[in-house]
Formats: structure tokens, sequence, C-alpha cells
């Protein structure tokens, strides 16, 4: 990679830096310590902008869990400048689209607009990072909508519902045990208060990264910047300790009984995220595990648990690569019929052992990485998929970078490796199982 360039760029109020990077991606950072990333895309008059604050339901203490989302609904609830709904209708009245998402690590907001109205999506964004009202009123009616929110998808979702509790068991001292949106008393005792002790926590521009891609040039967004977030005080950030998970004892096992047609099952390894492994290689392979068991027709499980031995209707794989800690590689699925929980959990079980005794072949190996790249490949086609790219890289603490290296690393990757992954992370010290039973529903 070649070595970062400094580019003097000349501002309204006063010089600032910025870097010039490979892959036309430029970035800066203002004085009051907002980042600011720009990658150019001259495909299509477009542009995406996006807010992301390092802020998440994993930074949320007992008894208000659920606030970052909250606080998610009520960021479009209006400030002085622009009154509730008023943020919406400027940005559709200029042909865009926004929205926003929270997850455990982040919470983001964007907009999709013609790059010559980028300024109507600075003026936003930065009018509510520091003007939010947080009306009582107001909050008292979207409680009520997170609330029914939480119970289409999590309470009346037995899927779902298994995998929160998953998550509460597999997680001693990570904190993804609890759900994003949060569980149900905490809302029902959210105070507007608590919002607002949140809002001015962590919604400062020293905890937040601007990303923009799309038909812009680097230094007028620099100015825009500047312009209309350069004013924004910075305020102090409270530091987030590392929180490992402690040695694995033994297997967890939770059960579930709700309302179901169909049982399921989970079998979740802690396993290192590519900012917690001690070698990154050790989370790039487990990234190619995923695909190997679950990357089409061709994956292990589709082709052998679920057509060949026709023991699971479904059967998938989940890991995610960029977290801020510890995760969990988890397989899961539903029996076919003539087929039960322990016929399904012992052919998962095989699958990953089998990693464990016999080294991929080259072929396949070769096959799973070609897979893998060219879905990455084809993520980066979207603007909204390279910003979505940057920005999550830089709030869970990873340089933006680490995306450019991602195909390097991933073919970097041996048989030897794939083998040695799967006997250090998947073992039954390791592993949380959660099971569904079907239970009628009440009449």
């Amino acid at each position: 990679m070649q070595k970062l360039m400094l580019l003097l760029v000349s501002l309204v109020c006063s010089p600032l830096f910025a870097q010039s990077m490979p892959s036309n991606v430029h970035e800066m950072t203002l004085k009051n310590g907002m980042k600011v990333i720009v990658k150019e895309d001259n495909r299509a008059p477009i542009a995406v902008t996006m807010v992301w604050y390092k802020v998440g339901s994993a930074d949320e203490p007992g008894g208000i869990t659920g606030v970052s989302h909250a606080l998610e609904h009520m960021m479009f609830k209006g400030t002085k400048k622009f009154p509730a709904g008023v943020f919406s209708k400027t940005v559709a009245l200029n042909g865009g689209q926004e929205n926003a998402f929270t997850n455990y690590d982040y919470t983001a907001y964007f907009e999709k607009l013609a790059a010559d109205r980028l300024a109507i999506s600075f003026q936003l964004e930065a009018d509510r990072m520091k003007n939010l009202l947080l009306d009582e009123n107001e909050f008292s009616k979207e409680i009520q909508v997170i609330k029914e929110e939480r119970r289409m998808r999590t309470d009346d979702n037995p899927q779902s519902l298994t995998f929160e509790r998953f998550l509460a068991a597999a997680h001693l001292a990570s904190p993804y045990q609890h759900p994003v949106i949060g569980w149900m008393n905490d809302l029902d005792n959210m105070k507007i208060t608590d919002l607002r002790r949140w809002y001015a926590r962590w919604y400062t521009p020293n905890n937040a990264t601007l990303v923009v891609v799309g038909d812009v040039k680097p230094e007028k967004v620099f100015q825009l910047a500047q312009q209309y977030f350069g004013a924004i005080k910075p305020m102090p950030i409270p530091a987030k300790k590392a929180q490992l998970e402690p040695r694995p004892l033994g297997k967890k096992t939770v059960e579930v009984s709700a309302p179901a047609k169909l049982p399921f099952v989970m079998l979740g390894y802690s396993v290192p995220s590519v900012k917690t492994a001690q070698e990154p290689w050790q989370a790039y392979a487990l990234e190619i595990i995923a695909g190997i068991l679950d990357n089409g027709d061709s994956a292990r499980l589709a082709k052998q648990v679920v057509r060949g031995q026709q023991v699971a209707s479904f059967a998938d794989v989940y890991y995610n690569l960029f977290a801020r800690y510890d995760t969990q590689f988890i397989l899961y699925g539903t029996p076919a019929k003539n087929h039960d929980i322990n016929d399904l959990e012992q052919a998962l079980v095989d699958q990953v052992d089998t990693l464990k005794t016999t080294l991929v072949s080259q072929e396949e190996l070769q096959r799973v990485k070609n897979q893998i790249i060219a879905e990455k490949v084809f993520q980066k086609d979207s603007v909204f998929g390279q910003a979505m790219e940057i920005g999550l890289l830089e709030t869970v603490g990873l340089p933006w970078q680490e995306s450019n290296d991602y195909v390097k690393k991933i073919n970097a990757i041996t048989p030897e490796q794939i083998q040695a992954a799967a006997k250090m992370y998947f073992n039954d010290k390791r592993l949380t199982v959660a099971v569904l039973h079907p239970e009628r529903r009440k009449s």
C-alpha cells in the first residue's frame, strides 16, 4: 500500500490537513475531533452521506437497554429549526431518501441525494447532532411504537426469541448479551431523561465519523463539513474498557418453549472478530469456514446436511468478522421430517469436526475464496455499500484500509490454517446450544 500523502486544503475559517488515500478515498479530522472520510465514485450524479456514532447497545448498562435504538427514533422528531416531520420532508422534497439503523457497536444515519444537494444533508445532520429537542410528549408516543416493534420482531417470532435468549447465555462478559431493541421491562420504564443523558454523553462530533461516497470532490466536502459541523463543540467521551470473555469452562444449553410450527436449533461457538483475534488470520479463517459450510448450493451444509443426509429442511451459518468484541460463530437450522433436534445438532457438530480432522482441498478452498471475493466486489458496486463498509470499519475501531486488504488476507489463508482455527475454536467448552421447542398457541 502506498504511503499516506498529505493534502493541504484551504478552508474558509482556517487551514486543515487532509490525507489522500488510495482508491479515491480521502480523510481529514476537524478541529473538534470529527473524522470526515470521502470516496469519489463518479458513475452517477448521486452521493450518500452517513454519520456514524460510536455508540450502540453494547454500551448500554442494565436498566436502560434499548436506549440507543430509542434515541435513533427520536432523532427524527425535530429541532427548533426543523420541527417533527420536517427533516424527512426536506430530504424527500429534494428527491432523496433517508433512514437510520442501530446495532450493538454503532448508531448510523444516512441520506441518499443528488450530489449537488449534499449541503442539505450536512445542514440537517449537523443541526440534530447538537439541537435535538427530545420532547417528552413525542417520546411517550414513540416508545409505544418501539414496544410494538419489539413484539412483532421478537416476542411474536419464536426464532428471534430463541436467538435473543441464545445471546443472553452465550456472552458472559462481552456486552452482546441484551437485545439491540432492549428488554421489554426496560422499555416500559424508560424515561425521556434517559435519552437526554445518552444524547449528551455520546452525540458529539469527536464520537462521530462523517462518510460521503459518490460524485463529489473531497475539497468541497471538507469545506462543507467545516461549514456545518466545525462549530459544534466536542465533549468528553466516556472511556470504553476492554471486555474480554472469561476462559470457557463448558457447554451451555438454552431451551425455549414458545408457540411455533417447527423446532429450531442454534449452535454457537465463542470466537474472536478481527478486532479481538490474537492473530488476524484466525478471523479470516473463520470467515472462509463460514463460506465452506454455507455459501450457495455447493456449500457443505446444503450439499450434505440438507440434500445428502436430508437431516435439515434448512441450515445456515452466521459469523460477523467485523465486531468490536468477541462474537459467535453460529450454525442454525430446522430438522427435516423424520428427524429431530438431536439429529440435526449432531449433523452440524459432525460438519465442524470434519474441518478439524480433514484438510480442505485446494480446489474447494479456491472455489469458496472466489465466491467470497466476488460477493465483496459486488457489495462495492453501490455507493451505499461502499459507505457502509468504510463507516462500519472506522466505528468498530478498525482503519477503513482493512477493506483494501480483505482480498489479500482471504487469499492468504491455507488449508492448514482452516484446520488450526477449527481445532482452536470449535470445541464443547466454547459451545452454547439453544433449542426451540414448539408449543401450541393458546386459543
